[in-house]
């Protein structure tokens, strides 16, 4: 027991002190708050699908119930059809800088995947096959057999496992920066190594502690709702390589779509769903569609893993980006495409 009165003061004082100091950081006055309130000073109207399809002249808002959920989808262009698959901490206007492009060749349908923006946001389902079963029916409902699949960051795992759970469907595969966890995946460091920049990503030093902090239960939705654009500023500052390529507005796009508990536990499910990936990955078989691979900041971790996950892929980098692909080398990655479709 502690009888000493000024002991008493001590302990109240320091206790006082803690208590301030993470008011600081939490409260409005800290510059991370800051920064998150000029992201939410966007009118949440305009960062609507309904606002950011009428950007994009030919395109139109979708929705399906498929696989026990219904999934957002953008369409528009005309010829055989490539479906876009984006990943965290993204929706599907990620592609919007390609599509236009691409919608004079194919018919686009770029798709907010189970858990992401305006897609519903289940308890279960964010393992990769059955995330490509959702896209699988999708595609089904719209009558169409046979489609390009092409995905970026978690979009490119599940669009691998389109291509492997569905072939029939699958008429050639595109994957940017990110393939469908393996074993590989399990072998990444919740350390970081001696020297490693966490700022800002060095290729032969990097450091995935998201992976880490996504796979936690209950936790960063508690932490870290309402301050969503604060995870997101780091994210981008330490994967692009040229980082004006995500604006304000785009920023606000993405902060809006994952800055609530649900939001965030839905798009934390694609992580926690890794172990069950990898295990999926072990029955699998090489893919033997043709396989078109863009490496960004991970174009070296493609050239290792590759031979294990396809037979005939083409292997190409997109000098000069970092890991958002679509956003900083949008005319090169549709050149890649449009070239590779041919």
């Amino acid at each position: 027991m502690i009888s000493n009165p000024s002991t008493h003061v001590f302990l109240n004082s320091r206790k006082t002190t803690v208590l301030k100091l993470l008011a600081a950081v939490l409260m409005i006055g800290s510059p991370f708050t800051t920064f998150a309130q000029k992201l939410i000073s966007f009118d949440k109207k305009k960062v609507s699908d309904a606002a950011l399809v009428s950007k994009l002249p030919g395109f139109k808002n979708g929705y399906a119930k498929v696989n026990g959920t219904t999934l957002h989808y953008v369409s528009g262009g005309n010829g055989k059809t490539l479906v876009l698959l984006p990943g965290w901490p993204e929706t599907w206007w990620e592609f919007h800088k390609m599509m236009p492009a691409l919608a004079k060749d194919y018919h686009v349908i770029a798709i907010d995947i189970r858990g992401m923006g305006s897609s519903s946001k289940p308890t279960s389902g964010y393992d990769k096959k059955t995330m490509a079963q959702d896209v699988y029916e999708l595609l089904h409902s719209l009558g169409i057999e046979k489609a390009y699949i092409a995905g970026h960051d978690i979009g490119s795992m599940v669009a691998y496992s389109v291509a492997e759970n569905h072939p029939d469907m699958t008429e050639k595969l595109i994957l940017m920066d990110v393939p469908h966890p393996d074993p590989t995946f399990a072998a990444i460091p919740i350390l970081p190594a001696k020297g490693t920049n966490t700022e800002k990503l060095d290729p032969s030093k990097s450091f995935l502690w998201w992976f880490a902090f996504n796979s936690v239960d209950h936790m960063p939705e508690d932490l870290v709702a309402g301050r969503m654009a604060i995870v997101q500023k780091y994210i981008f500052r330490y994967l692009l390589k040229n980082e004006s390529a995500i604006g304000p507005f785009d920023k606000a796009v993405y902060n809006t779509a994952y800055d609530s508990k649900d939001g965030i536990r839905a798009g934390n499910g694609w992580y926690k769903a890794f172990p069950q990936d990898i295990e999926d990955f072990k029955t699998y078989h090489k893919v033997e569609m043709p396989v078109l691979a863009i490496g960004g900041a991970f174009y070296g971790y493609f050239q290792f893993v590759l031979p294990n996950h396809a037979v005939n892929y083409k292997l190409v980098q997109a000098e000069g980006s970092g890991h958002f692909i679509p956003e900083e080398k949008p005319e090169e990655a549709v050149n890649y495409i449009r070239e590779f479709l041919r």
